[in-house]
């Protein structure tokens, strides 16, 4: 019997995660929950590199297509829904992967952050942005003195989510928050590309492979279907198309301009997760890259006195 865990797999873009999990996940009795914050979005297929329907044949896979591109899920709505798979998942002795490339939604789980849940408040909010910030801080201030000392007096963003927190729940934003992790263990495994230009190679065959499997015509039905304007299509990957097809760029500036974004976002990645000690990295490219982390979820599940895996 496999005790409660949780495996983590995170990293930058392009670094092969979702095809590390797949091979592991078949080795275990385990599911995938995927972690990344435009997979949950019907419709968003191609350009979020979202599992082929193969690939979710072979193992369950969860957190995916669970809303529609006209709703944004909120980050406690998403730490709400994987907290109750993972514990459908110990209950029926699986491992659940957590998987991609979201850190917020990771460290959600991970870390068992405390999120207000409160949705965004579109009306409150434009009432409060009609207002001078500093007027907007000083209540801030009165309300809730401790996010006040937390929040900078010129952050009008954080300002108005800690006043529209407090009107809606009635309650300070700074008692809804903290962590509270939870109790089983967790490994995190990192993949990264230390080798910029292997990184790149990477990034542009996958962007070559996204326009190959159609993404202009994906992006194409999504425009039509919800209008230009749909948020989502302003995201890495549309936005550049959605320029090619408005007649601002040829199809081939629109792929530089979709791998030169993509390692922004990979940078950016690299940043947020190298500031979490815990995670334990490993170099996508090294060819035992497999065995070596097997060999590394074999020791993690052996550790619990309960625990027993395949020999695969």
């Amino acid at each position: 019997m496999i005790s409660p865990t949780l495996i983590v797999i995170c990293g930058p873009t392009a670094t092969g995660k979702s095809r590390l999990a797949l091979t592991l996940a078949q080795r275990l009795p385990a599911v995938i929950l995927s972690a990344d914050s435009r997979q949950v979005y019907r419709g968003f297929d191609i350009g979020t590199a979202k599992p082929s329907l193969q690939e979710q044949a072979q193992v369950p896979h969860f957190l995916i297509d669970i809303c529609e591109p006209t709703v944004t899920l909120t980050v406690s709505e998403y730490q709400a829904q994987a907290q109750a798979l993972i514990r459908r998942c110990h209950q029926a002795g699986q491992v659940p992967l957590l998987v991609g490339g979201t850190g917020l939604y990771i460290k959600a789980i991970v870390r068992g952050m405390k999120i207000p849940r409160v949705s965004p408040q579109l009306g409150l909010r434009s009432q409060l942005e009609r207002l001078d910030q500093t007027y907007l801080y000083a209540i801030l201030h009165q309300v809730d003195p401790i996010a006040a000392a937390k929040i900078h007096p010129h952050d009008r963003r954080r300002t108005v989510r800690a006043l529209e927190v407090f009107y809606v729940s009635g309650l300070p934003i700074s008692q809804q928050q903290g962590e509270s992790p939870p109790g089983y263990p967790i490994l995190q495994i990192g993949l990264d590309c230390p080798n910029p230009d292997n990184l790149t190679t990477r990034i542009t065959r996958r962007t070559e492979q996204m326009l190959a499997l159609g993404l202009v015509a994906e992006v194409m039905t999504l425009r039509d279907r919800y209008g230009p304007d749909l948020p989502l299509l302003a995201t890495l990957g549309y936005q550049e198309i959605m320029r090619h097809l408005e007649g601002q760029l040829s199809l081939e500036a629109a792929q530089a301009e979709i791998i030169v974004h993509t390692r922004q976002l990979a940078k950016q990645q690299r940043t947020w997760f190298r500031a979490d000690a815990s995670i334990e990295w490993f170099d996508c490219d090294r060819p035992d890259l497999v065995d070596t982390v097997w060999q590394k979820v074999q020791q993690f599940l052996r550790s619990s006195p309960q625990a027993s895996v395949g020999q695969n």
